[in-house]
């Protein structure tokens, strides 16, 4: 079995042009951005979602998304739509209410996403900051703020994973 599955990611390395196992695994699986699970965000059902948004996200995994991610309080504070303070002001365990989870969860999961789609974490970061026409030339990230901003960046992600021109 162990062998079959070296195999496999030695042929998937060899096909995607010699990348590392890890980096193969990553990009068939998506990307765990909050570390709450094994399971990629991208790739967790609306159920699981709902349950880990009702519990809320702690700001251990709050770190571990701004860590993946590369934004700052600043830039997160935008997105999520809250305070600076709110984020900076919780501790390790501490969880964030089931609604600024939801948003949490809901930027884990585009991030988990696009890093699956663009195969890299550095391309799919310059990409979320540059304005993009079939937004309106607007950058994906500042359409995020928002449930329909983080539903439309998410569905152009979804177009470019399955090649139609955006």
């Amino acid at each position: 079995m162990i062998k079959t599955q070296e195999r496999t990611v030695r042929s998937r390395r060899a096909a995607r042009g010699g990348n590392s196992p890890e980096e193969v695994i990553a990009s068939a699986t998506g990307i765990v951005m909050l570390g709450v699970t094994d399971k990629a965000e991208s790739q967790m059902t609306p159920l699981e979602k709902m349950e880990i948004s009702r519990g809320g996200i702690t700001k251990t995994a709050l770190e571990h998304l701004k860590q993946k991610t590369g934004l700052d309080y600043d830039k997160l504070a935008k997105i999520l739509a809250v305070a600076r303070a709110t984020l900076i002001n919780k501790k390790g365990k501490e969880r964030f209410s089931p609604e600024l989870s939801e948003r949490i969860l809901g930027l884990a999961d585009i991030y988990s996403y696009g890093y699956k789609v663009f195969e890299s974490e550095e391309r799919f970061n310059e990409w979320i900051f540059r304005p993009n026409r079939a937004l309106g030339s607007t950058s994906p990230y500042e359409l995020m703020d928002n449930q329909y901003g983080r539903e439309e960046v998410r569905n152009l992600i979804g177009r470019i994973d399955y090649g139609v021109y955006s």
